[in-house]
This record gives C-alpha cells, structure tokens and sequence, in this order.
C-alpha cells in the first residue's frame, strides 16, 4: 500500500507596499491510500547507550535491554534489523560483523540473547553511534531505513564528529532519539532529531522504555515511502528565507540547491500521516502593479518510492502568490495557520526559558515563562504540552491569565520530560485560505509557454516569473 499525497497551501496574499516578506503554511497528507505498490524493503538499526553512567541505578541497563528486546520482537517478518552497543566507541552486537540480517523467528532469539550479554563501561561518544549506522544502512538505499538511539548521557565534549555525522546521516536515514536518566542534555537530543527528521523525548522512568521502543518500532514498520522531499521553486522577485516543519513536531529544514531558484527540502521517510511547513520568502514589489497577483513560488511534492532511488511528482504542486496593495483592511489580515504556527513556536521558547531558569534556581522567572506558556498552550489545544506543564505548576485562576505556582521539589526528570515537549506541536485550524479574486477575463485566456525556458504560465502573466522573458500573447 502507498499514500496518495496532497498538497495544499494557506495564505493571505496582500501585502502592503513596503513589505517584503510572504508566509505560507504548506500542508502535506499522506493519508489517502492506493493499492498496487511494491512492498518496501525496512532496515532499522537500534543503538543502546551502554557507557559507565547506564549501570546506575541498576535497573537502566537491564530496562534497556528489555525494550530493545521488545523492539527486536515488533520487527516485521523479513526486516533487516542490527544492535549497535554505544561507547566512546561503536560495535555491532548483532548480528556478526557490519552488516543487517532479516527479521525471522531465529535471528531475533539471537538478537535477545545477543543484547543480554550486553554490559555497562565507557564513554559517550555518539558521531561514532552514527557513523556506524550509517555505514549499517548505507547499502540499503531504496529501503526505509530507521534508527533509534537511546542515551543517558551527554556528549564527549570533544566529539567533533557528531557535527559531521548530522550532514552525512540526515540523507541516509530519519532517527528516534531518546534520554532516559536525568543527566543528558536536551537540546542536545532535539538538535540530533531535528538534523535526522525523526522526534526527541526523555523517558521518565526507565521501565517506560519497553512500551515506547515497541511504538517506535511499529510505527517505523508502517512507512511506506522511504524519501519525501519539498521543491520551492522561487521566481526573478524572490528568494527562499527559510523552511521549518511546524506539525506534528517543530524542526527547522536545510535546504539543497537543486538548480537556479530551486530549493529541495528533504523530509524523511512516510506512512499515512499529515505535516504541516511553515515557508518564508523574500519577495520584492519593484516593478509589480498594485491589485494584481504575482505568483512568488511553486511547490512541489516529490517521493521516492519503494525500491527506487530516483524522486517523482507525487501530486499536483502549490502555488505562492503575492498582491501588493494600499488596502490596509486586506494587508493587514493574518492567515489563521500563520497564526497558529508562530505562536506554536512562541510557546516552545517560553518553555525551554522557563526550564533554563528553574535550573539556575530563577522560580519567578521560571514561573513567568511557564505561565505563558500554560495561556499558550490551552488556547492552541496542545494538549501534549499543556499536560506536562502541569507536572511543573499550579495554575492560579484562569489559564488565560498566565499566573502560575512552580511546584516544589522537582526532580530533574521531570523538568527533561517537559523540556522535550518544546517542540511538540498541535495541527493548526482547518480554514479556507485567503484566495486572491480571479479576474474573469484573464482566466478565460490560453496558458502561455516561456520561449526561453518553457515554464508554463496562466494566460494574465505578461513576463515568466522564472527567468524574466517576455511572454508572447
């Protein structure tokens, strides 16, 4: 099975004279299904954090070892699977040698008896983790390749190779990273999500583990496309200012020049799900007439599908445009996505600078940050954020009022579990987007092809907004 993709964008067009920024959330589903695809190959390594610090208390290392068992078990009959043991170095526990093997009822016995004998010594040096898997699941580059990375622990200062690992790994595979303990470095863990297209959370108590390895794992098994990408196409009055996913997570996008005014956006592998982007561009309205649309950007949507490692359309792209206006009534609007998005991200920073001044022991400003980020929450029905922030205060009043109390004694567990919600984001409102008005006459008129470059444009443009040219007719 294999989604049917959608693309839609949301808007308000009109911009006031001297603006020169255009936002535009991009929605993207995958929910509707189509029969007919090739099964697609699944490779998933797992690697476990097994430095000196997992074998305090006890009862870490053996919780680990319990959920990578639980996820060896949820492995779909003929995936190929590896366990990485993660020191300061990094070494393939099973199976035997640098390499997968498939999912079948004997390599999984193995596997668990394999992880079994897996012990507690070393350093944390996670580049190496990386590097390994990515060398793991480098061979498989038409399967959907998963990794999932557990840590109790920060970084070696002096791993300079994460840096590289991020760039490398973030074409090969997407990657679920968790923290268990209450010594890891949050944004550490969100920054190794954010760059692999995968989510970041702690772990509470480390026989939370076995249940959220096996969702990981199931959920891994269920994509179905192994690459997306996103293709911004700008035109001679625009320029890309930045990508960012905002549902179901908030990550920032690093984009690669595909050719002169095109962008690709890679967005990890697929199942029947929706995300939501948040797209900024440049735009300038030298030379543009008042009261007429100019089209600023196209988007496209390209899969890679099962068993092939070339990109196709996968469904009809989204169009950007821009009316500059001196109706202030229609400029000033914001689109109710736009909206929702940056407040989401609004929330998120009032979050994480509540965490950082409970943790230089600030409990007003502590108090303050989260009481805005309580108002924030309740009112975009985060409720994901909003229930962790309740572990930490006490609300006084109406939420909207954002007057809180910090709870006392707070473990530190409990302020990383609700750190790692910053990012966690709910779907902004279904509106109908602001549509520019149609003029009757131009829509009646023949689309026009580019004599240069031969885009195709609607019958109302004069000029290709691709390359300049004049169009003929």
């Amino acid at each position: 099975m294999e989604p049917g993709f959608s693309l839609s964008v949301s808007q308000n067009p009109y911009l006031a004279t001297e603006e020169g920024e255009m936002d535009a959330v991009l929605t993207v589903s995958g929910q509707g299904v189509v029969g007919g695809a090739a099964a697609p190959e699944v490779a998933q390594v797992i690697a476990i954090d097994c430095s000196g610090s997992m074998s305090y208390p006890q009862k870490k290392m053996a919780s680990a070892q319990r959920a990578t068992s639980a996820a060896i078990d949820a492995l779909r009959d003929g995936a190929l699977f590896a366990v990485i043991e993660g020191t300061q170095a990094a070494r393939v526990v099973y199976p035997a040698g640098p390499r997968l093997v498939a999912a079948t009822e004997k390599t999984r016995r193995a596997a668990k008896n394999a992880v079994r004998q897996l012990r507690a010594g070393g350093g944390t040096r996670m580049g190496e983790w990386l590097e390994l898997a990515r060398s793991l699941l480098s061979g498989h580059p038409t399967a959907v390749r998963h990794v999932i990375m557990l840590t109790d622990g920060q970084n070696h200062p002096g791993d300079s190779k994460l840096d590289q690992e991020l760039v490398a790994c973030s074409r090969v595979f997407t990657c679920d990273a968790r923290g268990v303990g209450a010594d890891w470095d949050k944004r550490e863990l969100l920054r190794i999500a954010e760059a692999l297209h995968g989510t970041a959370d702690a772990v509470r108590q480390p026989e939370d583990l076995v249940a959220d390895f096996e969702v990981m794992t199931r959920t891994a098994m269920e994509k179905v496309i192994p690459e997306a990408r996103l293709v911004v196409t700008t035109t001679i009055r625009s320029s890309v200012d930045f990508l960012r996913q905002t549902f179901p997570t908030e990550a920032s996008m690093a984009g690669d020049p595909l050719e002169e005014r095109k962008t690709t956006f890679l967005t990890g592998s697929w199942g029947a799900e929706t995300r939501e982007y948040f797209l900024r561009l440049s735009v300038s309205s030298a030379g543009a007439r008042l009261n007429h649309d100019v089209r600023v950007a196209r988007v496209d949507l390209e899969v890679r599908k099962p068993g092939s490692t070339e990109f196709e359309r996968a469904c009809d792209p989204a169009v950007v445009v821009a009316q500059w206006t001196n109706d202030l009534k229609l400029s000033s609007v914001i689109d109710p996505k736009v909206a929702h998005v940056t407040r989401q991200t609004e929330l998120g920073q009032a979050v994480l600078a509540g965490c950082d001044a409970h943790d230089v022991d600030d409990l007003d400003a502590a108090a303050r940050h989260w009481g805005r980020a309580v108002a924030l929450a309740t009112s975009l029905d985060n409720e994901k954020v909003l229930g962790r922030l309740l572990r930490l205060v006490e609300v006084i009043g109406d939420p909207a009022d954002e007057n809180v109390r910090v709870r006392s004694g707070l473990r530190p567990e409990e302020l990383l579990y609700t750190g790692m919600s910053s990012v966690m984001s709910s779907m902004s409102p279904s509106v109908e987007p602001v549509r520019v008005p149609d003029d009757p006459a131009a829509a009646a008129l023949p689309d026009l092809v580019c004599p240069k470059c031969a885009q195709r444009w609607g019958g109302r443009y004069k000029f290709c907004g691709a390359c300049g040219e004049p169009l003929a007719g």
